[in-house]
Parts: structure tokens; sequence; C-alpha cells
């Protein structure tokens, strides 16, 4: 499994989700698509807005997709509750 976080440099939201990711371990490798310069994968996700978190599991299938700023405990919850 890993989680992919779409995201923008000029979002504000963004950058906040950054920081709160940078401090805690979620248990899976997270992969950072900048949406400005990857439009082809954000439209293949059907990313709408920014920051998006798509969990996917080792064969790359979507298994859930949640939009917008979330906390530690909204993080924990989204990539453990599976």
């Amino acid at each position: 499994m890993k989680l992919i976080k779409f995201y923008a440099e000029w979002c504000q939201p963004c950058k906040m989700l950054s920081r709160i990711m940078e401090d805690i371990d979620l248990g899976v490798p997270i992969e950072n698509i900048d949406i400005d310069k990857n439009m082809d994968i954000a439209m293949q996700y059907g990313v709408r807005g920014v920051p998006m978190l798509v969990l996917v599991d080792e064969q790359g299938n979507t298994l859930k997709t949640k939009s917008g700023l979330l906390n530690e405990q909204q993080l924990f919850d989204f990539v453990k509750g599976v």
C-alpha cells in the first residue's frame, strides 16, 4: 500500500498538510505529486481539488480518497481504516 498526496505549490492547506505529515509516521510510503507539473496523473485519479490523498494497493488500485486538510488523527484513521 502507498499514499499519494496531490498538492500545488500555491495551496496553503497543502502546505499545512505537508507540515503535519512530516511530523508523523503513517506506516506507508508517501508519494507527493504536484498537480501543476503532473496534470495527466491528477486527471487519472480524478483530482478536482487539493490537497487530495489517494490510498492505493500494491497493484495501484485506488482503495479510497480524501480531499481537504486533515489533522493527525484523521490521517491515521484514513490510512489505517482500510
